[in-house]
């Protein structure tokens, strides 16, 4: 599993002061703050996730298990099929679903194309999280997709109440 260092937890942690300052329309549509209930504790937990893409018109943010199919926050979500979103200045309940490998391999195609000037960071980013050499292809996003899940939150009701 990968270990973060002390810097890049407190960089991780910049957005969620934000979120709890009531600020996190700062961050636009970046960021999103994830609220979800423990599967085994029944305790909410909030984590703030990068968006990989959003779309406005379906209030869909995707964003990416960096850490991997055990992270706890895609664990939870999965196990009660849905979670509460702050994004930009919105807040709504939202349903969960997991990408598939082609529609995942296109959603990072256009995050890279979104993202040129970043791109070596990006790529070296993508390298270190998945553990192979990221070199951008095809078949590079398969197999990132497949190591790091990309998840889709929709806004929508939930089968559970969170709260």
């Amino acid at each position: 599993m990968l270990r973060l260092g002390t810097l890049t937890r407190h960089l991780l942690a910049a957005p969620r002061a934000l979120y709890a300052a009531h600020a996190g329309w700062l961050l636009g549509h970046r960021f999103l703050l994830l609220r979800h209930r423990g599967r085994r504790t029944g305790d909410m937990h909030a984590t703030v996730l990068e968006v990989v893409s959003w779309d406005a018109a379906t209030r869909e943010a995707i964003v990416m298990a960096a850490l991997g199919p055990r992270a706890q926050w895609l664990r939870n979500v999965l196990a009660a099929d849905g979670a509460e979103i702050e994004i930009g200045s919105e807040h709504f309940s939202a349903r969960v679903r997991e990408l598939g490998p082609a529609e995942a391999a296109d959603v990072l195609a256009d995050y890279e194309r979104r993202n040129r000037i970043a791109l070596p960071i990006v790529r070296r980013a993508f390298t270190r999280l998945a553990g192979f050499d990221y070199d951008g292809s095809e078949a590079a996003r398969r197999r990132l997709a497949a190591l790091l899940p990309l998840v889709a939150f929709a806004a929508g009701d939930l089968r559970r109440e969170l709260r």
